[in-house]
């Protein structure tokens, strides 16, 4: 098979002074080595993981009570023995950056209200913030947990109760009391950071009945503290002490990190919980730190010379991405709002207006853009721009090229892929590595990653398991409430012992690069044929008249097997019977004649987690007749009305099918 070309290349003074240059000079002048370009690091990296992960900790300075004397004491999975003996805390590696004038965070709302804290501010309401806490009896191990739009507020939250050893969680006011509670009650927190509301699709949210709701819902709670986001007025929590943001972070107390042990929890992330009750994903200190720095300041070139933006919310593990942009001096953008009101050029003047450089979004919104007739680089002046990421889904060769021709030919367009349970990335960008269309640049460093079949064995150029056969310091220290660690061993290893299997299906491809298919539980086998849901939504999704699809196999009582494809129509478009023949053909022609569905059906949305993930394997067990309990949780879903329109369409199919002849 030929190789492709790519759509973009390095260029090469840029890439040879770039971060992942330096490190790899840095590197091969400590051990005597001579790696000549990234896959040689790449390799080097997985291979040495000892030398690679102290390399790392030296190259960016990290700062601990004593020098690491080792950097893993045991390479098993899980339960792998990062730096043992040291103590740190990721907070202190952020507050090392000077206090200046120069912005840390910038915070926008979708009205266009805008305001600065700088890296002077930070420090001071960090440092206030955590001695209000402490006044508050919140220490070491303590839980405070955060009910929050995306704003510096969550922010300094979050970096105020890092610093004192206690554990956050935030979840974005989205998320109904009932919802919220599901998650925060796990953890038995003594101190709630609330908002009066948030902003979204040019609406206001008044969100005091959920948290006065929620507040009712934490036994734990001893205190509220309320963020005035919206202007609505006071909350009541009744007999629990309420301060207010403003107040609490008035003070000058210097900012004094506790010391913790590398793998002391930092963070508490749930997931979706589609199918279940959420689970409670604890990241350390350390892991968290060193693999936040390569993939921000070795995968992306992320410096204290950059602006950086990601569109997100408190819900997903983007979130945490974007303050951790603190940890190299970058200064991070904080959006509350929609990313397509007033319409799909918003998040493009953000770019415009505060020279960004480093821009992420998701593949939803760039296809949305593309079909908005959008061209940034002829309509802004993106100067500034130089990576575009873009994760959440896979990206289809579509936007490849809508991105080369619309946003710049030289803007690296760096899709990534990771989840939740790293908070982090295992493939993605580089800036010594080209860009193909369709496929994800490399595997990260220090990224064991494999794609394997089903004999478990590597293969490439096939699809295959992604599978990370080595441990990555990022990797969850537990799942909150399992003791014994039965519900993690599994969620990743029970398949492949001492192996972490991810659930995609992925390609590694003879440059080194990924491509991702979808989730391997939501496979389409059509006699004995898989195929992933992603190269069906790469071939229907760039259609103009598509706004969004869903694809399911949906294996049946009787050895029956139904794939109906639900499309979303964009604006005035009609599925008739030349744009399902339309539809077909692309499938045929771009992903595989045998996964040609058996039904096209338009509805109204697609039902997503409150992440903006499809939610598929939910959706596929309502067709096969599941109720809506047993399939799923509302509360996570982002738009709870869809179910039963999905599991009205799955009883009218079922009874078609009991009908006589």
């Amino acid at each position: 098979m030929s190789t492709p070309e790519p759509i973009w290349t390095p260029d090469t003074s840029v890439a040879a002074d770039s971060a992942v240059e330096r490190f790899r000079a840095f590197v091969n002048d400590r051990h005597h080595l001579a790696l000549a370009d990234y896959p040689e690091l790449h390799r080097w990296s997985v291979e040495q993981l000892e030398q690679f992960w102290s390399a790392v900790w030296d190259f960016f300075g990290v700062r601990s009570d004593a020098p690491p004397t080792v950097a893993i004491g045991e390479i098993t999975m899980p339960g792998a023995d990062w730096f043992p003996g040291t103590r740190l805390n990721y907070v202190a590696q952020i507050l090392r950056h000077p206090r200046t004038a120069e912005p840390a965070i910038i915070d926008i709302a979708e009205d266009g209200t805008e305001s600065a804290v700088s890296w002077t501010e930070l420090h001071r309401r960090v440092g206030a913030l955590a001695a209000t806490l402490r006044e508050l009896g919140v220490g070491v191990g303590d839980r405070v947990v955060g009910y929050l739009p995306n704003t510096s507020a969550a922010i300094v939250g979050l970096l105020a109760t890092a610093s004192l050893g206690a554990i956050w969680s935030v979840c974005g006011q989205d998320y109904a009391a009932k919802g919220a509670a599901d998650r925060f009650a796990q953890l038995e927190p003594s101190v709630l950071f609330t908002a009066d509301g948030y902003q979204h699709n040019g609406t206001r949210h008044d969100r005091r009945a959920e948290a006065r709701d929620l507040v009712g819902r934490l036994a734990t709670l001893t205190a509220v503290i309320t963020v005035d986001n919206l202007g609505l007025g006071p909350l009541d929590a009744g007999a629990l002490r309420v301060l207010d943001y403003v107040a609490a972070t008035s003070g000058d107390a210097a900012v004094e990190p506790e010391p913790v042990p590398f793998d002391h929890p930092l963070w508490v992330l749930f997931t979706s919980g589609t199918t279940g009750a959420p689970k409670g994903i604890v990241h350390g200190h350390g892991g968290v730190l060193l693999e936040h720095l390569v993939m921000l300041a070795l995968q992306c070139d992320l410096s204290e010379r950059d602006v950086f933006f990601w569109y997100t919310t408190t819900n997903w593990m983007m979130w945490n991405m974007v303050v951790s942009g603190l940890l190299v001096g970058a200064t991070v953008v904080a959006y509350d709002g929609s990313p397509l009101a007033p319409d799909a050029d918003r998040l493009w003047r953000v770019v415009e207006r505060h020279r960004v450089s480093v821009f992420g979004t998701s593949p939803g919104h760039l296809l949305a853009c593309e079909k908005a007739g959008l061209h940034p680089a002829a309509e802004h002046a993106l100067s500034a721009l130089r990576l575009l990421g873009c994760t959440g889904a896979a990206l289809p060769v579509s936007a490849y090229h809508w991105v080369h021709e619309q946003v710049g030919a030289r803007v690296q367009l760096g899709s990534t892929s990771g989840g939740t349970d790293l908070v982090a990335g295992f493939v993605g960008s580089a800036p010594t590595v080209p860009v193909w269309p369709g496929e994800i640049s490399a595997i990260n460093l220090g990224v064991a990653l494999q794609a394997w079949d089903a004999d478990g064995r590597p293969v490439v150029g096939e699809v295959g398991e992604l599978v990370v056969t080595k441990p990555i310091p990022s990797m969850p220290l537990y799942f909150w409430n399992d003791p014994g660690g039965a519900r993690y061993h599994d969620a990743y290893f029970a398949t492949y012992p001492g192996v972490w299997r991810h659930g995609d299906w992925i390609t590694v491809t003879e440059r080194g690069s990924v491509i991702v298919h979808g989730r391997s539980d939501a496979t389409l086998n059509r006699n004995g044929v898989r195929l992933g849901s992603a190269d069906i939504y790469d071939a229907v999704e760039q259609i103009p008249q598509i706004a969004e699809a869903l694809v399911l196999g949906v294996e049946e009582g009787d050895g029956g097997y139904w794939m109906p494809l639900f499309v979303v129509l964009a604006p005035g478009a009609e599925l008739d019977d030349a744009l399902r023949e339309r539809i077909r053909t692309a499938i045929r022609t771009n992903a595989s004649p045998r996964h040609v569905p058996d039904e096209v059906i338009a509805v109204r949305a697609i039902p997503h987690t409150r992440t903006g993930k499809k939610i598929e394997v939910p959706v596929k067990r309502l067709l096969q007749g599941a109720t809506a309990d047993q399939a799923l949780s509302l509360a996570a879903v982002d738009d709870p009305s869809l179910i039963e329109l999905f599991a009205g369409i799955g009883r009218a199919h079922r009874a078609h099918r009991a009908q006589p002849g």
